[in-house]
């Protein structure tokens, strides 16, 4: 069975740190570009970052730009997403979502399309932060 399966949600307080993982089920990752996404309560879902199957391209929402970041191990068919200096307004369900079509592209163009676009989707972790 082919899943995405993301961990590493939780409670942190501001300025806090979290590591999210995305771990492929079922399939390799490494012939898919990922994309990080998140929706607040209320809110529309917004990609937060990308990157190419390669790992060698990232891009990150103005938002997190700076205190995330994004990394891959195809070793362990897995995608991170590092984030620092938490704040109140990251609180959210985040998920993973995997795409081949533009796997190789620069993950600016990934950062156009929408997660209904991409071909597999976790369930989501949540994050919240919180004093």
């Amino acid at each position: 069975q082919v899943q995405l399966v993301e961990s590493g949600g939780g409670l942190v307080q501001p300025g806090g740190s979290l590591s999210l993982s995305c771990a492929g089920s079922g399939f390799t990752l490494d012939a898919y570009a990922i994309g990080w996404f998140r929706q607040a309560p209320g809110k529309e879902r917004e990609g937060v970052s990308y990157i190419s199957s390669s790992g060698g391209s990232t891009y990150y929402a103005d938002s997190v730009k700076g205190r995330f970041a994004i990394s891959r191990n195809n070793a362990k068919n897995t995608v991170y997403l590092q984030m620092n200096v938490l704040k109140p307004e990251d609180t959210a369900v985040y998920y993973c979502a995997a795409i081949s079509a533009v796997s190789a592209a620069p993950a600016k163009i990934l950062a156009t399309l929408k997660m209904d676009r991409y071909d597999y989707r976790g369930q989501g972790t949540r994050v919240t932060v919180s004093s």
